[in-house]
């Protein structure tokens, strides 16, 4: 047998640091001691919320509103967990965090559980405990965290629990809503591209921090949450609104409809496919009904469909609200034209293709009054286009309207500046 040296004095059984110190605090006297720096940490904590405009935040909330899953990116320590936080607090919803990236896909596709009779009953798939309280407690917000770090497998089994909410053999309830957050690959720790199908099933928002937010909340006041007022009198006009304007894009531009990137990273964003023309479709009839500013608007189409096919189809809204050129021509001393450029200049281009369509003498005279009216209220340099088309539709028999001599100055100073512009840059790219 091996023999061994002997201990220490000081570490034997019968030394006195082996035993409890005899003239130290008792252990209540020793737990007090934390007592002034807890209450140090609860004023830190004792923080308060208050109205303050917010566009990224009221898109937030539109979209959980419209029970649709959001993705928010954002660089780490940006404020992602603290805003879903405040929000699942203001909102009275339960708050369930699950990281990602920590878990096997079977804790979002089930565990097996085998029964008495399997072949007579088959094998369910249990779900996680988290699910369960979700279930039992009939709403919350389940908060998917750190999903660019979940690997290829995970973010499979995560397919079903965003787009059908099954976990394993278990349904969540209508009651439930999702977001999930996740940093950009190149600033994620062991990070992954979202995979197509995954990143199309989300509302894609990227959550950056405004200076003066961060200052207010750092003082104590942080903005807050709340869920978009929706006008009930006005549902059946939104949703006719946005199938309107949703089916009228896809109709002139089918190549819209479904456009895969051809880039990973591209494809781990937001993109155009029929599932995400409806969840733009449905958070159109959303803002409408909420009457919400067209930056929230756009925030949420473009995470829907992307940049590119988001604009477009906000241009294509713009054009949706010019005026009938029927009624400018039937009253063009009282019509109101668009005060934007591009929109007036737009809404004089349809009266003038409308005039060409069905030519005659007095709709001919009423959009030279309308040109008029647009020369007084507006920039001239929109009226050379109209006019000199309005003037190739003239028929031999029909007198020139004496409005036509007030526009013609002014069509020749903005062509004359065009031209003096042209040759200025012409002069310059020669000296260059």
């Amino acid at each position: 047998m091996p023999t061994y040296p002997p201990l220490p004095a000081n570490l034997t059984a019968g030394s006195q640091d082996a035993q409890a110190p005899s003239d130290g605090p008792a252990p209540s006297a020793r737990a007090s001691r934390l007592d002034v720096p807890d209450a140090l940490l609860a004023l830190l904590r004792d923080t308060t919320t208050a109205p303050r405009p917010d566009p990224q935040l009221e898109a937030l909330t539109l979209a959980v509103s419209a029970d649709l899953p959001v993705l928010l990116w954002g660089e780490p320590g940006i404020g992602k967990t603290a805003a879903l936080t405040q929000m699942a607090t203001t909102l009275d919803l339960p708050l369930t965090t699950v990281i990602a990236s920590v878990h096997e896909p079977s804790d979002f596709s089930g565990l097996p559980v085998i029964g008495d009779d399997p072949a007579g009953n088959g094998i369910p798939m249990a779900p996680p405990d988290w699910a369960v309280r979700l279930v039992r407690a009939g709403r919350g917000l389940l908060f998917l965290d750190e999903l660019s770090t979940a690997p290829p497998a995970v973010q499979a089994a995560l397919l079903r629990l965003v787009l059908e909410r099954r976990v394993g053999a278990l349904r969540l309830p209508p009651g439930v809503r999702i977001v999930a957050a996740a940093n950009p690959r190149s600033s994620a720790a062991d990070g992954w591209e979202l995979s197509p199908p995954l990143a199309n099933r989300f509302v894609h928002l990227r959550w950056v921090h405004d200076a003066d937010v961060v200052v207010r909340g750092l003082g104590g006041v942080w903005p807050r949450a709340v869920l978009p007022t929706l006008d009930a009198e006005r549902l059946p006009e939104a949703v006719a609104f946005a199938r309107r304007a949703v089916c009228g894009l896809l109709g002139a531009r089918p190549a819209l409809v479904h456009r895969l990137p051809s880039g990973e990273a591209l494809r781990g964003g937001a993109w155009p496919s029929p599932r995400s023309w409806d969840m733009a479709l449905r958070l159109t009839a959303f803002a409408t009904a909420a009457d919400v500013s067209r930056d929230v608007l756009s925030m949420l189409v473009r995470g829907t469909v992307g940049d590119g096919p988001g604009l477009e189809f906000l241009a294509h809204l713009d054009r949706m609200d010019l005026p009938d050129p029927e009624d400018l021509l039937a009253d063009p001393g009282g019509a109101q034209l668009p005060e934007r450029g591009d929109l007036r200049q737009a809404a004089l281009d349809a009266v003038v293709a409308a005039v060409r369509a069905r030519p005659g003498r007095d709709r001919w005279d009423a959009a030279w009054a309308l040109l008029a009216r647009a020369a007084e209220t507006g920039a001239p340099d929109l009226l050379v286009v109209p006019a000199t088309t309005l003037a190739t539709l003239r028929r031999d028999d029909w007198e020139v309207p004496a409005s036509i001599e007030g526009l013609a100055s002014v069509v020749s100073v903005s062509q004359r500046a065009d031209r003096a512009k042209v040759r200025a840059l012409s002069v310059t790219r020669g000296d260059r």
